[in-house]
């Protein structure tokens, strides 16, 4: 019977490993999370995920959904394959035995800017991969990753989906082919989970596992934005903002063309926040304590406090800007974060809300252009990741961007898109568009407020230039820093 078929997505981002199991009709059956271990920070522009965390993330993720899953009455030998979508433009340094030389090193880390280059620390190295790749050789035992989580230094063909065949391109990225795994394409089958993972996660030996795309794509397909005019926002460690398409547009100057979740297709992407969410996290930690104090007397988790403090400030944060460059970009890496315009009136909710607002004014500045490159202005936005769930931030990206903004029932999208190319590889679901109509259920809806527009328009605009004048400040004092 068709509800007795299932898939498992499995989701891994900078922060936290997810696992939903769904049955064929759209429920989610059971769940498991994991937090992962803070990143690990040894010098600047250096981030590394320590010892072995995504894997441990992942097995005791999948495990707690699996024990779950069999507590609910069901039966394991209905899980008919599961998809993997971990987190995007990491780098793997592999031993011959496949462990790890190196510790994965993270989107965040400064040697993602340049082509591989072996240090003396790293010892012998005998492949080269993605997080995507590595998850999948523990998982299976197979030297094989997805051709679409292949962002940044790696002589790939997009559009072939294969390696690139041109010498120069392996030159430059200092790779040669027997240095990295086989590809197949998203939705293809990567391999089958080893006896000795299967009988660790509780799941059936040979469980086809199968490939997605990076984390945003899968993100996009998991949201239902394939129709003109939607926009994905995803408020990750990483914010970002797409739209999907079905034209290759290699050369585009405001964003970026990366492969999409579904072979043909892709995904337009603008510039993005970096550490955007992680920002906020970093607030609520480092400078939170009054905060959670009253939100523990007030028996209420802390982050439900602070949006109600910021819903209560007016649009605009009563002159408080937040420029987030918690992260610098890699052709400004001496740029830093700022808060600007303080005064009296400011209380905690301001600084919170005006780092909510920066989010949504960043994205502004970048997610403009590309509509008018491509031509196909936004009518809608989707809005993903855990940031969805306030309430604030929801209410903000509307009126920053002058259309709705909409939330999902489960915000996982990533996990819903894995679990789209699980099933259509298992014959579950025929088409993306069979699953997304039970996959997929729309949430709330949040229209713009005109005058809150307005006033969003005018600040876009003072943030667009920020860089104009701090600048000079920034790159002062990073050269005072490394004096």
């Amino acid at each position: 019977m068709a509800e007795d078929r299932f898939v498992i997505g499995v989701d891994v981002g900078t922060q936290s490993a997810k696992v939903m199991i769904f049955a064929a009709d759209g429920g989610v059956v059971a769940e498991g999370h994991q937090a992962l271990r803070p990143l690990e920070i040894p010098a600047p522009n250096r981030a590394v995920h320590p010892d072995d965390d995504l894997c441990y993330g992942i097995v005791a993720a999948i495990q707690e959904a699996v024990a779950s899953f069999v507590a609910a009455g069901h039966d394991i030998a209905f899980i008919e394959a599961m998809g993997i979508c971990i987190i995007r433009c990491c780098r793997a340094l592999l031993r011959a035995d496949g462990t790890l030389a190196h510790p994965v090193i993270n989107w965040m880390d400064g040697r993602l800017d340049h082509p591989h280059a072996h240090e003396d620390q790293y010892g012998e190295v005998s492949h080269v991969t993605t997080s995507s790749g590595y998850v999948g050789l523990r998982l299976t035992g197979e030297r094989i990753d997805t051709s679409a989580n292949l962002i940044g230094w790696w002589p790939v063909d997009d559009l072939a989906h294969d390696w690139s065949d041109d010498p120069e391109r392996w030159a430059s990225c200092n790779l040669r082919r027997s240095q990295v795994f086989d590809l197949v394409r998203p939705g293809e089958r990567i391999g089958g989970l080893t006896a000795e993972v299967a009988a660790l996660l509780g799941l059936p030996g040979g469980l086809p596992v199968v490939a997605t795309a990076h984390d945003k794509a899968v993100e996009a397909l998991g949201s239902g934005v394939l129709e003109p005019g939607f926009g994905l926002v995803s408020l990750g460690t990483y914010v970002a903002a797409m739209t999907h398409g079905v034209r290759h547009v290699p050369d585009a100057e405001s964003f970026w063309t990366f492969p999409a979740s579904l072979p043909g297709h892709h995904l337009f992407e603008c510039w993005g926040v970096r550490r955007g969410m992680w920002g906020i996290s970093w607030f609520r930690d480092e400078f939170g304590a009054a905060a959670i104090a009253d939100a523990d007397a007030a028996d209420v988790p802390v982050e439900e406090l602070l949006n109600a403090e910021a819903a209560q400030v007016p649009a605009g944060s009563d002159g408080l800007l937040t420029v987030h460059d918690w992260a610098a970009p890699p052709q400004a890496p001496f740029r830093r974060g700022a808060l600007i315009g303080f005064d009296g009136r400011h209380t905690r909710g301001h600084i919170y809300r005006s780092m909510l607002e920066g989010i949504a004014l960043r994205l502004k500045t970048h997610m403009d252009p590309m509509a008018v490159e491509l031509g196909q202005p936004f009518t809608e936005l989707i809005v993903s990741g855990g940031g969805a769930n306030s309430d604030v931030m929801m209410q903000i990206l509307a009126d920053t961007h002058g259309v709705p903004a909409t939330r999902n029932r489960v915000r996982s999208s990533a996990a819903i898109g894995c679990a789209v190319n699980a099933g259509m590889y298992a014959g579950i679901w025929s088409s993306p568009e069979d699953a997304a109509a039970v996959l997929v259920q729309r949430d709330d809806t949040f229209e713009p407020v005109p005058e809150h527009t307005a006033l969003y328009t005018r600040l876009a605009k003072i943030e667009a230039s920020i860089h104009e004048h701090l600048d000079p400040v920034t790159q002062a004092l990073a050269e005072l820093d490394v004096e």
